[in-house]
């Protein structure tokens, strides 16, 4: 059998506030909607601009995380699976969903970004700090500059 790949990443603007649970087994569940853009000339040439809403779950002291740091308009990053179920409302009609079941998160924007994964909690990515003396020393890198320009 071969492998596959159920792998999804976005960036985009939390929508609404967290949604928090816990399980009949104590695992405590939070949920957000994501919400991307892209823009896209239509037919007649025209500018249009359109927005996907993505459902979010995360697990345990991932969930744990995203209580405490995450609001709605926060920016991020996150990496995790489709996942698809279905669910009976109150009325009896078969209610179908799609989560994005996030794996990784790094909150973009802020004071320096915060990230997080497999429910690891780590501030901003450490520098590697240049050597100290040393006259053969090779001149630093271009890209290990602490005013970089990257978002994540």
């Amino acid at each position: 059998m071969s492998r596959s790949l159920n792998k999804v990443m976005l960036i985009g603007n939390v929508g609404n506030d967290l949604e928090i649970k816990t399980t009949g087994g104590g695992v405590k569940l939070a949920k957000v909607s994501l919400a991307t853009n892209r823009t896209f000339n239509d037919r007649s040439g025209q500018q249009q601009e359109k927005t996907e809403w993505h459902r979010l779950t995360f697990w345990d002291k991932m969930a744990d995380l995203v209580d405490q740091y995450v609001k709605k308009g926060d920016r991020l990053y996150i990496e995790g699976r489709i996942e698809y179920s279905q669910t009976e409302d109150d009325k009896g009609n078969q209610r179908f969903w799609t989560d994005i079941v996030v794996r990784e998160m790094v909150m973009l924007g802020g004071a320096g970004g915060q990230s997080a994964g497999g429910g690891d909690y780590e501030s901003a990515p450490r520098r590697r700090q240049p050597a100290q003396g040393g006259a053969n020393r090779p001149s630093p890198s271009p890209f290990e500059s602490d005013d970089d320009d990257l978002p994540f």
